[in-house]
Parts: structure tokens; sequence; C-alpha cells
């Protein structure tokens, strides 16, 4: 069973469909307690990262997630601010810290070229790691939709599963042990998103 973290805010029934398509069975985690009953988590997000870590811990949904996934090894998915939680700290509107799950900082999208606009919308090639048995059956170099102002920058390197550039290189996917995280919405992103939730789904780490 997928649990889809329901912490207000976040598409929450686009990834319920995607996942039901992607062959899950898949319901919505409302309550902390709800989480036990989950071998997996997606962790899907839209608004401002502030108000999405002060709604997971008002919830109590930040140390039943830390539980769950870091003490008892269970796979999560974050999808676009789902993944910027996760990080250390962000810098949108301020300085606030995150899960820190990874060792990076969620900075803002500073493109070089000026006809890039913020925020990025829109369809963007992601170019995945080598091997990456999360891109299994997508090319290494496939397109995905996006939608944001900022993006995880990882200080270790081996967490990058994907970069994408849009007027310079910016972190399109993660991945450490258990976790791994898009900053594109495969629920969005047709046949290439499917595939990346369907790869999730069968995830052994």
């Amino acid at each position: 069973m997928v649990g889809i973290i329901d912490y207000g805010m976040g598409n929450l029934l686009s990834v319920y469909h995607a996942l039901q398509v992607a062959g899950a069975e898949a319901c919505v985690c409302v309550r902390p307690e709800d989480l036990q009953k989950c071998s997996r988590f997606v962790l899907p997000g839209v608004g401002a990262f502030r108000d999405c870590m002060r709604a997971l811990r008002s919830r109590g949904f930040s140390d039943a997630l830390t539980l769950e996934v870091c003490r008892r090894g269970k796979p999560i998915l974050g999808i676009c601010l789902g993944m910027q939680a996760m990080a250390a700290r962000s810098f949108e509107g301020g300085e606030y810290p995150g899960l820190g799950w990874f060792d990076a900082d969620v900075v803002r999208l500073e493109p070089d070229f000026p006809g890039c606009r913020i925020p990025h919308i829109g369809w963007n090639e992601a170019v995945w790691k080598n091997g990456s048995v999360l891109a299994t059956g997508i090319p290494v170099a496939s397109d995905f939709y996006f939608v944001h102002s900022y993006y995880m920058h990882c200080r270790d390197d081996r967490d990058v599963e994907a970069i994408s550039d849009y007027g310079g290189t910016f972190t399109a996917a993660v991945r450490k042990n258990n976790i791994f995280a898009t900053q594109f919405h495969p629920e969005k992103s047709q046949d290439q998103g499917l595939k990346a939730l369907s790869n999730f789904v069968q995830w052994n780490p």
C-alpha cells in the first residue's frame, strides 16, 4: 500500500490516480497513525516551504515520517515541494529548517538566460544518472513537467539522480538510501512520469 501524505498542500487526486495507473494500491494518509499500514509513501506538495513545514509539524507528520522512513526504512517519493521539504533548510522568503534528510539547501532559480522566466513552468528535459534503477525504461534524456521557482542544491553530488537545465543546471531528482524525490511532477508528465512512478512502486532499496 502506497500512502499519500495529506497535510493540506498538494494535488492528491492527480497523484492518487497516477499511482493507480502505475499499478499501485494507494490510500490517503490524513493522520500520522495512518502511516503504519503503508509499505511506502508519496509526499506531494504545492506552495511555500515555510507553510509546508509548519503543516507537517503541526499535524505530526514530520516525526512520524522520520520514524517510518529513516528508522524503519520504508521507501518514499517526494514530489516538487515534497522534495524540497527533505532538505536541511530553505531560503524561500527567509531561512527555514526542513526535514534534514538531505545535506542540501533549497535556493531560488537564477537563470543566466534573460528569456527564462520565473517560475519555471512547463516541459523540460531531465538527464538521469547512468544506471539509475528509478529511470529503468525511461530514456536517459527525457521531458518532464515542472512548476517551481526554487530547487534543491545538494552538497553531495552522489545524492543527485537527475539534472535539468533552465538557463543553468539544477537538480531534477535526488536519491539517498530508501528516499527518492523529483522536482518535476511525474503525475503530470504523461508516459515517462507514469513509468517513473511505476519504477518507484517496484523499487526495493
